[in-house]
C-alpha cells in the first residue's frame, strides 16, 4: 500500500507532470529529429499520431501551469483520450502497412483536422504529411515506427491506469 499511496500523493505534484510533460515532448523532438535531420517525411498516419502526442505534451503543460484538481482532471482527461487516440491510429497505420489489399493500403493525402485548427497551414514543418504511409524502411529490433509508437501509447496508457488506480485506492481521484 505504501507504494500506491505514495504514487497517488506523487500525482498531485508538479514533478510528476514535468516527466509527463517532458518524455512526450522529447518523443516530439525526436519525430521532428526524424522528419527534418534524416529526412523521414511523416505520412497523415504520423502526424496524426504526432497530433495524439501533442495532447499528451499538452496535458503534461496544463497542470505544470496550473496545479489544481480541476486541471489534474482535464489533465488525466486529456491523456487518457490521446493515448487511445495515438494507439488506435497506430493500429491502424500497423494494418495499412501489413495489408495485402493495395486498395486498403492507402490513406488520404492532407489531414482532416477541423476548419477551425488548419495545423498542416499553420505549421506546415510540423504537421505537414508529405510521406507514404506503406513507408517502413526505418526499423528498430525489427519493428518500424508504427508498431514503436503502438508501444509507446501503449506504456502511456498503462501509467495513466496504474495512476488512477492508485488515486482510487487512495481515496483521492484528482
Amino acid at each position: 500500500m505504501g507504494l500506491l499511496n505514495g504514487l497517488s500523493s506523487w500525482a498531485e505534484q508538479k514533478s510528476a507532470w514535468l516527466v509527463l510533460f517532458a518524455t512526450s515532448l522529447a518523443l516530439e523532438f525526436t519525430a521532428l529529429y526524424f522528419q527534418h535531420g534524416m529526412g523521414l517525411e511523416p505520412c497523415i498516419m504520423c502526424i496524426y499520431q504526432r497530433t495524439a502526442m501533442w495532447g499528451i505534451v499538452l496535458a503534461g503543460l496544463l497542470v505544470l501551469l496550473f496545479n489544481h484538481p480541476l486541471t489534474r482532471l482535464v489533465g488525466y482527461g486529456l491523456w487518457g483520450y490521446s493515448t487511445v487516440r495515438g494507439f488506435m491510429i497506430a493500429s491502424e497505420h500497423i494494418e495499412i502497412i501489413e495489408s495485402d489489399d493495395p486498395f486498403f493500403g492507402t490513406c488520404e493525402i492532407f489531414p482532416n483536422f477541423p476548419e477551425w485548427a488548419p495545423l498542416h497551414e499553420w505549421l506546415p514543418a510540423i504537421f505537414a504529411a508529405r510521406g507514404d504511409c506503406l513507408e517502413n524502411s526505418w526499423q528498430f529490433l525489427s519493428m518500424g515506427m508504427a508498431e514503436w509508437m503502438q508501444i509507446i501509447f501503449g506504456a502511456y496508457f498503462v501509467v495513466l491506469v496504474v495512476v488512477l488506480l492508485a488515486r482510487v485506492i487512495d481515496k483521492k481521484l484528482f
